[in-house]
């Protein structure tokens, strides 16, 4: 069983893999008469194909107990997929990159903070939504459509320091 390390959710080492979603030290502008500050274009949707529409969620997860064991990775080869906690809560990100097949050595772990948010690319591996300490609930932004899933088991273990 391959065993991985979350290490700490930045930008740069979660490049490969897709957009941190966290407004903290982001550009912002002005709008609506001043009373909000708009935090723009923090990650960009993508859409392979075009007859399924983009979908806003709310997807509520129970916490999981640590080490993490994960059975299996999944991708959403046509489209990309947003996870924004609501209520600061923590998570762990399991990615690898797109391709038929999964290198383990390409396998990393993030665990963020609770203010960032994670969007995966089109075809990027992930593990199911891992929410950490307290129920977490989640804005889900991905493509619509029953033939946007893969999966591919995969024994891995993960823990946070």
């Amino acid at each position: 069983m391959l065993e991985l390390k979350a290490r700490k959710l930045t930008p740069a080492a979660f490049a490969p893999f897709g957009d941190v979603i966290d407004s903290r030290g982001s550009e912002s502008f002005p709008i609506n008469g001043g009373r909000t500050r708009r935090h723009h274009a923090l990650a960009k949707i993508e859409i392979v194909d075009t007859p399924s529409p983009p979908l806003i969620s709310i997807f509520v997860s129970q916490p999981v107990t640590l080490p993490l064991e994960i059975e299996l990775l999944e991708r959403h080869p046509l489209g990309s997929q947003a996870f924004m906690p609501l209520h600061e809560e923590r998570f762990i990100v399991v990615v690898a990159p797109p391709g038929d097949d999964i290198d383990p050595n390409t396998i990393r772990a993030f665990v963020t903070d609770g203010h960032q948010g994670v969007n995966y690319r089109a075809g990027t591996w992930h593990a199911i939504h891992s929410v950490l300490e307290k129920e977490g609930e989640f804005l889900v932004v991905d493509r619509g459509g029953a033939d946007n899933l893969d999966e591919r088991e995969i024994g891995i273990r993960v823990v946070v320091p």
